[in-house]
This record gives C-alpha cells, sequence and structure tokens, in this order.
C-alpha cells in the first residue's frame, strides 16, 4: 500500500481551493449528488485536470470518499475478504487501517458498496452483507455492529446491500427489507430498534435513502424492489407507495425532490416519473411517465428545475424538464455514467468499462462539454461516483483512489 504525490506538494495543492465544503455522505452534504463547491475550473486542458496524488491499496469495491475535516474516508475488501475502513489526509497519505468485518465476494461486484456516513464524532458504514458499524472517531474503534439481516429478517438481494446509511436526527435509517421491516431506524447512538416500516413489506433494492420536509412532515423516500415508498420518518408508519418494476428488481436512484415534485427513475427501459406530493406530504399523485431516463444506478442531479443523469438502454446523457417529463437534449458523446453537480458544471464518470470522465456545462440551452480525460490507473468496473470537496474531484477505481485539482486558479 501506498502512496504516489504528483504534481505538486501538498500544501501547494490544498491552497488552490474555494470556498471548500465536507462531504460527509454517499453523493454530497444533501445526497443529492449535488456539491456546494465554487472557484472551480470551468474548462479542462486537453489530458484533464492535474492530478494532485493517488493512493494504492485501498481494497476491492465500488464505495465512494467521505471527506471531512482533514480527513478522508473509504471502506475496501482485503483479499480475506476483511472489510476495512481506511482513513487517509488530504495529501492522500493512508493514516489508519480500520477492519469491520467481512464484505461480500459477489464476482460481478465484489468488496465495499456503502460509502461512509459522517455525523459528528461517528462514521456508520454499511456492510455488503448487512451489516452496520458505528465508529467512534478520530480513533475509529466500533462502538456497535447490527446485522440487519438477521434482526429484520431481510432478503439478501442478488448483488448484496449497496445502500449507504442515512442519519436523521438521532436515528440510522436503512433497508434491510423484512416483513413489515422494509425500512427501518436504529437508535444512531445505541444501535436499538426504533421502528419498522409496519404495512410495509418489499425487499431491499440497492437504494440509499433520503429525507425530505414536506409541510412540516418528515418522510424517509426510498425504492424497494417494486415500488417508491414514503414512511413517517418519526414513526415509521407507511404514508404511500408507487408501482415502479425493472428487470432483476434494482432500484439504485435515489428519488430527489423539488417543490413537492417528487423524481423517481429506474434502469432497463423502465424509465421515471414525478409524483406531486400532497401539502402535508401523506399522499401523492402521480403526474407524469417517461421511457427515455432510464437511469440504472448512476444517480442524478436536480439543477435549476431540470433533470440531468445517463440513460442505460441508449446509454445518453440527458437533460429533462422536472414540471413536464419534456427531453430538452440528449448526447452520444458522454455515455451512461455517474453525474455530480458542482459549481454551474456535471461531472460524468462513464462506465463499467469506459473510464471516461467529462466536465459538461449544466444548462437547458443544449449540451456543451469542455473537457475530458480517461481513468487509467485501477481495476475492475468504473462505478464509484465522483466526489467534489476542496477544490479536489476524487474518483475510486478498484483499490486506487485519484485526486484531481479542479480549483481555478
Amino acid at each position: 500500500m501506498k502512496t504516489f504525490a504528483v504534481a505538486l506538494v501538498a500544501g501547494m495543492v490544498l491552497a488552490g481551493a474555494a470556498a471548500a465544503a465536507d462531504s460527509p455522505q454517499f453523493r454530497g452534504p444533501h445526497r443529492d449528488g449535488t456539491f456546494p463547491e465554487t472557484g472551480l475550473l470551468k474548462e479542462w486542458p486537453l489530458e484533464g485536470p492535474p492530478v494532485a496524488w493517488v493512493a494504492d491499496g485501498i481494497g476491492a469495491g465500488y464505495a465512494s470518499v467521505s471527506v471531512v475535516g482533514s480527513s478522508i474516508y473509504v471502506p475496501g475488501m482485503l483479499e480475506d475478504q476483511q472489510g476495512v475502513l481506511f482513513v487517509l489526509d488530504l495529501a492522500g497519505n493512508i493514516q489508519g487501517r480500520y477492519p469491520y468485518g467481512p464484505e461480500t465476494l459477489i464476482k460481478q461486484a465484489p468488496g465495499a458498496r456503502s460509502t461512509p456516513t459522517i455525523d459528528g464524532d461517528r462514521l456508520y458504514l454499511i456492510s455488503g452483507l448487512g451489516v452496520i458499524t458505528c465508529f467512534q472517531l478520530p480513533g475509529c474503534a466500533i462502538l456497535w455492529q447490527v446485522d440487519t439481516m438477521k434482526r429484520f429478517n431481510g432478503t439478501m438481494i442478488q448483488w448484496a446491500i449497496a445502500e449507504s446509511p442515512l442519519i436523521d436526527g438521532e436515528n440510522v435509517i436503512c433497508t434491510p427489507g423484512g416483513p413489515d421491516a422494509s425500512v427501518a431506524a436504529l437508535n444512531k447512538m445505541t444501535g436499538e430498534t426504533v421502528w419498522t416500516s409496519k404495512g410495509w413489506s418489499e425487499p431491499s433494492a440497492y437504494c440509499s435513502p433520503d429525507v425530505f420536509e414536506v409541510g412540516g412532515r418528515r418522510i424517509i423516500v426510498t425504492m424497494t424492489a417494486k415500488s417508491v415508498v414514503g414512511v413517517d420518518a418519526a414513526t415509521g408508519a407507511f404514508l404511500w407507495s408507487h408501482p415502479h418494476e425493472t428487470d432483476y428488481d434494482i432500484h439504485a436512484v435515489t428519488p430527489v425532490l423539488h417543490d413537492r415534485m417528487l423524481y423517481y427513475t429506474g434502469g432497463y427501459g423502465s424509465g421515471g416519473g414525478m409524483l406531486l406530493l400532497s401539502e402535508d406530504g401523506s399522499s401523492i399523485t402521480p403526474q407524469w411517465a417517461d421511457k427515455n431516463l432510464d437511469c440504472q444506478h448512476h444517480g442524478v442531479v436536480l439543477v435549476d428545475g431540470y433533470i440531468y443523469g445517463t440513460a442505460h438502454k441508449n446509454r445518453n446523457l440527458m437533460c429533462l424538464e422536472l414540471e413536464t417529463g419534456k427531453l430538452v437534449w440528449e448526447t452520444q458523446e458522454v455515455r451512461q455514467g455517474a453525474v455530480v453537480y458542482a459549481d454551474g458544471m456535471l461531472y460524468v464518470y462513464e462506465g463499467p468499462r469506459e473510464g471516461t470522465v467529462s466536465l459538461v456545462k449544466a444548462t437547458p440551452e443544449g449540451f456543451s462539454r469542455s473537457g475530458a480525460f480517461q481513468v487509467t490507473l485501477g481495476d475492475g468496473n468504473h462505478w464509484a461516483h465522483p466526489v467534489v470537496s476542496g477544490g479536489r474531484l476524487y474518483i475510486r477505481h478498484g483499490g486506487v483512489l485519484i485526486a484531481y485539482d479542479i480549483a481555478a486558479k
């Protein structure tokens, strides 16, 4: 395990970031693929942005990094199937390795896939086998572990658990997919069960849940095997569901919300749609359905009333209007990949085989790309979602983590 310093010394690299923000969980501070960074490059050199450093030896997996303060957290699986939480500093040096138990050996996607969630001095992680671990920071001592499959009689899905834990107030939210326990809340300090979604029983579907406040009510929203579902965040009471089926029951895209308009999507040609939540969030009214943007597991972002994401069936990058579902534009120049947003731009990391990262202007006026480069280091499928923090673009590819300097000088 080693770290290679590239291009600039650490101090010079760190000085380049403007208006840096932590990324304490999956797909950014708000769990929606939007990173509140400013002062970033709007155009990349022909060869792509400079590499700040490369950290090798973080184990197998597809989990993204979380960045809080001066530390980077990322899990990986070593050759003995042991899951390990790696802690790096902002110069890419591995500061600690903390085992948390076995990870999944599934042939198509072996290794860690849950991005850590950091809440104060605690870090939460779900293994592919459904075990939640709570670490005490900064020393990473394990405070508690809960096997959610055993506790809630959960159904182990075909490609294992792939969600990232959600913290809502005093609770950790997870999706074990058990009888009357599709969704469950644990006390974040002790791991004890707070509630389960009685009245809703459907297997998990790789989706990381989110929480939205509508009319004063907090609602946990996620996608289970065949549905979009909302449960009351305080009690777990089932509120509503909307049927949506895909091949293999893969629903891995967290829904996004704006002004009571909830957008959801799935792959394999199933597409997505928009549900209008009632003023108190207790019910939904379907507004439109769309077959164009059938995003498989790469995430979508919502910017100024427009949805950006990549399709599964034709693999094009697309822009939809949230209010109507109208296809505004699409392009074959950028193919299926994980999409995130920062400072007016989309970052698209194509996979599973391509490994191309593109910088695209987030505008409904049409497709406009201002840079691209190839990820050549690492191994396996290009599936980890990019992270933007502190003027850096973090790309994880297998056992390698690469930090690119994307701060405007």
